[in-house]
């Protein structure tokens, strides 16, 4: 358990970026715009049946892209001196790391909630109980990519530096995941190349919780990206907080 001084720290510096977002929704519907373009013109193309194994995927993309890019709203506070000046005071360093993530989980869990109910009008279909399953995969595969996305902004420190880092690992770990088509219309070679990505485990993970499937390599996947994202995070702050 967490002692209460980071518990209290962290709720700081999560009310703290999360205030902008209150005071301006507009964060949460820019959110959801690409995901409706999706819903609405590449879901059609799947037939009736195929909301039930596109709307699992479109979650675990909403996730991959909405925490990937968090670290973009580090970057300001490091060149500003905002970061240099919460490094000499008492607030714990994991606490500047777990707050963000919870603005950034938080709002993911919001959007990614509100596509479920969209794609319902849609005709995807499921119950309360694996609304709640999926959201809390979405969460924490949010948490892992949030906090690596933070520590390597704090890393790099430049806007082109980050978006060139982003760009390089994003974009195939997404398209290997089985997000938009199954791996397994591929070649064998591609097919078992993205059973080493461990997105791609969290996506069948996804999409079991609401149709018939084993959850269980998600679920393990998704705990060893939490750790390792964690980890490398609260490192990387207390290092360049250092």
């Amino acid at each position: 358990m967490l002692p209460r001084n980071v518990l209290r720290d962290t709720w700081l510096v999560f009310a703290r970026v999360m205030l902008p977002v209150v005071r301006n929704p507009a964060f949460v519907v820019f959110g959801l715009a690409q995901p409706l373009l999706y819903l609405g013109l590449f879901g059609p193309l799947l037939g009736d049946t195929g909301w039930q194994w596109f709307v699992p995927g479109l979650l675990v993309q909403m996730a991959l892209f909405g925490t990937a890019y968090a670290g973009f709203s580090l970057l300001p506070e490091v060149r500003t001196g905002v970061m240099e000046r919460l490094r000499v005071t008492p607030v714990s360093r994991v606490a500047l790391l777990v707050g963000r993530v919870g603005k950034d989980v938080v709002l993911l869990v919001v959007q990614s909630l509100l596509i479920v109910l969209a794609a319902t009008l849609f005709g995807f279909r499921a119950s309360p109980g694996e609304v709640l399953l999926g959201l809390g995969l979405v969460a924490l595969l949010g948490v892992a990519i949030g906090a690596m996305s933070y520590a390597i902004a704090l890393k790099v420190k430049l806007e082109y530096v980050f978006a060139s880092v982003l760009s390089a690992t994003i974009v195939p770990v997404m398209l290997l995941s089985g997000v938009l088509l199954p791996m397994s219309n591929g070649p064998k070679w591609l097919y078992w190349l993205s059973r080493v990505n461990p997105l791609a485990h969290v996506v069948d993970a996804e999409r079991s919780i609401f149709n018939t499937g084993s959850v269980l390599f998600g679920l393990i996947a998704v705990a060893a990206l939490v750790l390792a994202g964690v980890f490398y995070g609260v490192r990387t702050f207390h290092r360049e907080s250092a």
